[in-house]
């Protein structure tokens, strides 16, 4: 498990992870998601440190992008199998796995948190992922689990900084 002083770049999926994994859907088939506010915060933080991030999630609702312009984070989106376009994404960016953090709540986030140095899952993480996880928050999906992970690296850069 690689430690998170050491972490260089931060991969999110966006369901169960920004929201809570519920949606709203209205009767013009239009959906909205609920998300944490203070999550753009910790974004902040980790650009404070110098360490890169993106969503990579396999939903195509425009809630997604709209809320990820908005609190200024890249996202790829529509994407089923995650971990070649992950793989794809480090290479075209300059990263390898083992400086990689990836935080997912789900079974198709399975083969990622697998193959990244820093595997971390929300309190509320499915049943099937959590034994992958390097770290279990103590923050649900949607509920302040991005601004968890995001403070805690920040945290570790800045202890290591000052060593």
């Amino acid at each position: 498990m690689t430690p998170l002083s050491e972490i260089r770049l931060v991969v999110f999926d966006f369901d169960g992870v920004f929201s809570d994994n519920r949606v709203w859907t209205n009767d013009r088939g239009e959906e909205s998601v609920a998300c944490f506010r203070g999550d753009s915060a910790g974004l902040r933080r980790l650009d404070e440190v110098g360490v890169a991030y993106f969503v990579l999630t396999s939903e195509t609702n425009d809630a997604v992008p709209a809320r990820a312009r908005k609190i200024r984070i890249e996202c790829v989106r529509g994407i089923e199998d995650k971990l070649p376009v992950l793989r794809d994404e480090l290479e075209r960016r300059g990263f390898s796995l083992d400086e990689t953090a990836y935080l997912g709540n789900d079974i198709n986030d399975a083969e990622c948190l697998d193959a990244v140095g820093l595997a971390v899952v929300p309190a509320d993480a499915w049943a099937e992922v959590v034994p992958l996880a390097g770290i279990v928050l103590s923050r649900a999906g949607g509920h302040g689990c991005v601004r968890e992970l995001c403070d805690a690296i920040w945290g570790a850069k800045r202890a290591a900084a000052a060593a």
